[in-house]
């Protein structure tokens, strides 16, 4: 940092969001994103302030995407923490308020007025701690309402219908099988400079109550559209229309050849990030960094 770089302290928010009415998490100009509402609440806040904070995320997620444990963080300059810590006029404590708590209230207001984006969490970040690079694993879960399991309307946005019944046991078979640290090429939307190489960590499905099948998928990183892909193969082999072994073969191919489909948006949500202990952050970082390097961590 030098002289003139103000000085900033980095937090760490837990943000959930319906993905339903949004093109996405990034920022893209004149289309509405988690992101651009997120940033347009902090440049109502701060833009008296001097630069206005940007947040990074953990993973990007599309269009039609949910999340319900999304991390983030931002780095606000000390006029900006103070301005969070002042006290309401009229309040009997005068003290300095915990300037987390009133952002995420204060976003909560703005970004979450039509209670599509709810800011769950906020604190000051351990050192060294970045959302995206200090990241050890995701955990994503696709929801599907496949023929004979009820279909509750209030949950339309969050559960894919499908005509067809699927075999729970066989699909988990699939899942088993695709396990590991490989080269996801034919299971991924190429994108230039973005490596292709994940550990997929787990992969399992269960059947609720209700008959709705659940798959929780969890991987170091997920390239795009790895997560809809994934479950994609698992429906067409659940179905009958793919063996069993091509979803395996597939993967070795290491290109799209059109035996399955991708599965919609609208089934997967994002549940949850895995961060190492705080003293362990920095060391993470460090490494991340070094081993993407020459590709992007693109979701």
């Amino acid at each position: 940092m030098t002289s003139d770089t103000p000085a900033t302290t980095r937090l760490r928010l837990n943000v959930a969001y319906d993905g339903t009415g949004f093109s996405g998490w990034s920022e893209q100009p004149g289309l509405r994103t988690v992101q651009g509402e997120i940033e347009s609440a902090l440049t109502t806040l701060f833009r008296r302030l001097g630069d206005v904070p940007t947040v990074t995320v953990a993973g990007r997620t599309d269009a039609g995407v949910h999340a319900r444990g999304q991390v983030v963080h931002l780095d606000l300059t000390d006029p900006q923490i103070a301005q969070l810590q002042r006290p309401h006029r009229g309040m009997v404590d005068q003290s300095p308020l915990d300037a987390p708590t009133v952002l995420a209230r204060r976003l909560n207001g703005l970004a979450g007025a039509s209670d599509e984006i709810v800011v769950t969490g906020a604190r000051v970040a351990p050192r060294g701690f970045h959302a995206r690079f200090g990241a050890l694993w995701r955990k994503y879960e696709y929801r599907i309402a496949d023929r004979g399991a009820e279909r509750d309307p209030t949950r339309r946005s969050h559960t894919l219908w499908y005509d067809q019944g699927l075999d729970l046991d066989v699909m988990n078979a699939v899942a088993d099988g695709l396990l590991g640290l490989h080269d996801w090429a034919a299971y991924c939307r190429h994108r230039e400079y973005a490596t292709t190489i994940r550990e997929l960590q787990a992969f399992r499905w269960r059947r609720e109550a209700d008959g709705v099948l659940v798959a929780t998928v969890q991987a170091d990183a997920f390239c795009h559209n790895l997560v809809r892909n994934l479950v994609g193969a698992c429906v067409a082999v659940g179905e009958g229309v793919l063996p069993e072994h091509r979803a395996v073969g597939i993967r070795r191919e290491a290109a799209r050849n059109g035996e399955f489909r991708v599965v919609p948006a609208l089934g997967l949500t994002m549940l949850e990030v895995g961060y190492p202990p705080d003293d362990e952050m920095e060391a993470r970082v460090a490494s991340t960094q070094v081993k993407r390097s020459a590709a992007s961590l693109d979701e």
